[in-house]
């Protein structure tokens, strides 16, 4: 349907070399739906032609799956694109850039095989803290902040000791630069949902993806796509400052009450006089938060406020 352009959405998130596998209909429906083989078979014949198209190889086939792989670049199918000239490569605009935007009936153009971010990543854990070869992310600045984090998780843990009791499962942090935060948390029995300001610069969700961490684009001006209660621990580094001129921080606030789990905690790292505000409002909303400075901890000359709703 649609020509495949869902299809082609999924190819320009996949990564270069990245598998699709299918165990669903048409496939699982053959077997069951013998009365409608034929069709079927039309669809699945349509689904391998939208593969063709982009360049794509089934690797593997066997009731109830079908295992296709992109490939990791275009060097050897230039020629059939041209040929077929539906679906085109896209010719403008950034890859990168997702939110409010439509889909497109295009291939996004692999890059050079000598291009950096495309080379093979390393094996997990290792590419965790392996510096990601992207545009803008050097050697001293990534590992400046891996260290960083780590020395402040340490400092969390001393005044919410949350990290090895399995307390706090669900994480998000809300503004995460390159994902460091999540990266010092590996260790512990939690994950943490990674989220970009789709408007930040540079651009740092491919980086959390390089580090094999699961991550979003967001406008925090608007509600987050889920339902209530989902996090147990909402972490917000600098969040505020970033939105101080672009919406009311209360209605960020509140956003943030609405998924946070009752009994759930929120640590926010900001200015002094931003989370002078911030511990205003939250004073209104009920929220047991105390503030702590770091300035004594040689993180920087930042506050923070942690909020832990499990003592009344």
């Amino acid at each position: 349907d649609s020509d495949g352009l869902y299809l082609m959405e999924v190819d320009r998130v996949l990564r270069p070399g990245g598998y699709w596998v299918l165990s669903g209909p048409p496939v699982t429906s053959m077997v069951k739906a013998k009365n409608q083989k034929r069709s079927l078979q039309k669809e699945m014949e349509k689904l391998n032609d939208v593969f063709r198209r982009l360049c794509w190889e089934k690797i593997a086939e066997r009731y109830p799956v079908v295992i296709w792989r992109k490939p990791s670049n275009h060097l050897q199918c230039i020629k059939r694109l041209k040929a077929l000239k539906f679906p085109g490569r896209c010719s403008s605009g950034d890859p990168n850039a997702a939110w409010y935007k439509e889909m497109e009936p295009c291939i996004t153009p692999l890059l050079n095989v000598n291009d950096t971010h495309i080379r093979v990543l390393r094996n997990w854990p290792e590419r965790l803290n392996h510096v990601p070869e992207r545009h803008g992310v050097t050697i001293s600045r990534f590992k400046a902040d891996t260290n960083l984090w780590q020395r402040i998780v340490v400092y969390y843990d001393t005044k919410l000791k949350f990290l090895s009791n399995g307390k706090y499962r669900n994480i998000m942090d809300m503004n995460s630069g390159l994902g460091g935060f999540a990266a010092a948390l590996i260790k512990y029995p939690m994950w943490v949902m990674n989220v970009v300001p789709f408007d930040l610069k540079p651009n740092t969700l491919g980086v959390v993806f390089d580090r094999g961490l699961i991550g979003t684009y967001m406008n925090w001006c608007e509600a987050f796509s889920t339902y209530p209660r989902t996090y147990d621990l909402i972490h917000a580094n600098g969040l505020f400052s970033l939105y101080l001129d672009k919406c009311d921080i209360v209605d960020i606030l509140l956003e943030m009450q609405r998924i946070l789990r009752p009994e759930g905690a929120v640590i926010i790292r900001d200015g002094f006089d931003v989370l002078m505000k911030v511990k205003a409002i939250t004073n209104q909303m009920r929220w047991n938060g105390t503030m702590y400075s770091e300035a004594d901890n040689s993180f920087d000359h930042g506050t923070i406020l942690i909020v832990d709703n499990s003592f009344k």
